[in-house]
């Protein structure tokens, strides 16, 4: 499969999942009991972890188009800026919510590990950019997104739940964790192997081998 279809593939469920996301703030009545309980309890709280999920993983899905960043430099600049500013915003949230989580211990600590990683990836990213360091600030992205998409792995395994017929609380404290813990082993998986990768392509040429025996 082109990478140009996987990108397609991923900003299209990104848009889906953001939808979804709109679609429970605007129309209560179609709320899972689980998201009617963070309202009732946190409602702005949970108004702000909803739309910045919204708006990151959009934003984040955007900015792996090679077509924008080469064309658009610009346009990639505020949606990274709008990426990292709703991932603040909502990952402070996600942190209030995990630590309030009915699903005791276990769900809190997943849920908020997911927050503080998804902080700290994003974060470092922004700090590297800042700085110059192009490559490691793309590696720092790939790290956050895989966080982000957390969003759209929790919601099919949750599915996967309702149709295997596993009750909710019987499933979500498992959720809370491999909703993101394999996004992030794969995108450290993915981004080792494009450094191990890139450093194998970096041979010396017979110019660059002469400069040296000329030295």
């Amino acid at each position: 499969m082109s990478k140009k279809i996987m990108w397609s593939l991923m900003l299209l469920s990104a848009i889906l999942v953001a939808l979804y996301a709109v679609v429970l703030l605007v129309m209560p009545g179609i709320r899972p009991p689980f998201i009617q309980n963070l309202f009732a309890r946190f409602p702005v709280v949970t108004l702000i972890h909803f739309l910045g999920g919204a708006v990151a993983i959009v934003a984040g899905a955007l900015q792996f188009s090679a077509s924008l960043h080469l064309r658009h430099w610009g346009l990639h600049r505020w949606l990274g800026r709008f990426y990292v500013l709703a991932i603040v915003f909502s990952g402070v949230a996600g942190l209030i919510l995990a630590v309030n989580s009915i699903g005791g211990l276990y769900v809190a600590s997943g849920f908020g590990l997911m927050a503080i990683f998804w902080l700290a990836t994003t974060l470092n990213a922004y700090r590297l950019i800042r700085i110059g360091n192009v490559k490691s600030h793309q590696n720092w992205m790939v790290r956050s997104y895989a966080v982000t998409l957390a969003g759209l792995t929790l919601r099919l395994y949750l599915g996967v739940s309702v149709i295997l017929g596993i009750k909710f609380f019987d499933a979500y404290p498992v959720l809370a964790w491999i909703c993101w813990v394999p996004n992030l082993l794969l995108a450290e998986w993915f981004v080792r192997r494009r450094m191990h990768g890139a450093h194998g392509s970096e041979k010396p040429g017979p110019v660059n081998s002469c400069k040296v025996m000329s030295a």
